[in-house]
């Protein structure tokens, strides 16, 4: 430190730096029944003990009852393509007000979907400045297990992400960043209170002539700080102690996955997934098993085979909650007309009739 460094103020060694808010390795006690998973950087889930999830029975199957493929009017498409002309700027509604008709095509599109709801829990530390709180700790008993703590469970299929302190995991330290005083030193003065002025670079004069920035005292005050050479610290808010906690996330999730079979390859698979469907079959338990005798092979299949991935994938990290899988019949209809001498055609999809054409007849043209 050089004699103009000394002028700059009173550095007080007691007042430590500021530091990381999150406490160092080794600065809180273990947990029974948490340890491991607390602290880690991936914050790992707890599994589930074996009696919280349900096991499968062997050899069990679903069966689907038969349905019919459903079909569309020409008034139904020949409207469905109005409202699709008008929403376009460029595409005039005439066409289709005056096409003829050569034939509609009813196309069978079934759509498979499994939903899988869970429920995951991991933990962290956490902690609040103390300022006389009640501290609930192991004096009133031991921390209860991660899946023995009772919360209210949401509405089936709803995402949702809770957060509960685990009873008697609360203790009180002083503050690892400030060491208990409750200030850390201004790292922007390094603790002096003024910083070297930077239009006379500590000099007090510029070009021969006193510097009006800094008055010629060579420093100025510190903005940061205010002239004190620390702030309080931020992570106790100045209160000198902190109440560490365990505190428990718990997830819940619909795990979903869909499938249709592509059978129509004129048309994009894509469009489905913004229309809904006629839900003829929908079976729902604790755990769902795999469709058997439907007539589309394919979806037995898929059934099985999405059952069997969400019991491995969810069953190790969390519990299964609830299961549903759903199949729906979507309208898809292949309209072919003719307008002006030329042939077109286009397709009706889904319950809300949206329409999906590759060419349509005219444009309006901007003169």
């Amino acid at each position: 430190m050089n004699e103009k460094d000394e002028e700059l103020g009173g550095f007080d060694p007691n007042i430590p730096e500021e530091g990381p808010s999150a406490p160092p390795p080794g600065w809180l006690d273990d947990i029974h029944g948490y340890q491991g998973h607390i602290g880690a950087d991936d914050n790992p889930l707890y599994p589930p003990p074996a009696a919280y999830n349900p096991q499968p029975e062997q050899d069990r199957n679903t069966l689907v009852p038969n349905v019919r493929v459903p079909t569309v009017s020409e008034d139904v498409a020949r409207e469905a393509l109005v409202k699709f002309a008008e929403s376009k700027w460029k595409y005039s509604a005439k066409p289709a007000r005056n096409l003829t008709f050569k034939d509609l095509k009813p196309v069978t599109v079934y759509r498979y979907r499994l939903e899988t709801y869970t429920e995951a829990r991991s933990s962290a530390w956490q902690f609040e400045p103390y300022s006389g709180q009640q501290v609930d700790g192991p004096q009133y008993g031991v921390s209860p297990p991660p899946w023995d703590i009772q919360v209210a469970l949401p509405q089936r299929y709803t995402d949702m992400v809770v957060k509960a302190r685990v009873p008697h995991s609360s203790f009180v330290k002083n503050c690892h960043t400030c060491h208990g005083c409750g200030r850390t030193r201004c790292v922007a003065c390094h603790g002096r209170g003024q910083k070297r002025c930077t239009f006379c670079h500590g000099h007090g004069r510029s070009r021969n002539k006193r510097c009006s920035s800094c008055s010629g005292r060579g420093h100025k005050r510190c903005i940061s700080c205010h002239g004190h050479g620390y702030k309080t610290c931020k992570v106790c808010d100045g209160r000198q102690n902190l109440m560490h906690f365990i505190e428990l996330t718990i997830t819940w999730k619909n795990n979903r996955d869909d499938f249709i079979p592509d059978r129509q390859p004129d048309f994009p698979d894509e469009k489905f997934q913004k229309v809904t469907g006629d839900p003829f079959f929908v079976d729902e338990n604790v755990l769902v098993y795999p469709i058997q005798g439907f007539p589309d092979q394919e979806i037995c299949d898929v059934s099985r085979k999405l059952i069997g991935e969400h019991m491995h994938r969810f069953s190790s990290t969390s519990r299964i909650l609830q299961q549903r899988q759903t199949i729906e019949m979507v309208p898809l209809t292949h309209a072919h007309y003719s307008y002006n001498g030329k042939d077109f055609d286009f397709f009706v999809y889904g319950m809300e009739n949206k329409v999906h054409t590759a060419k349509y007849p005219s444009a309006c043209t901007i003169l």
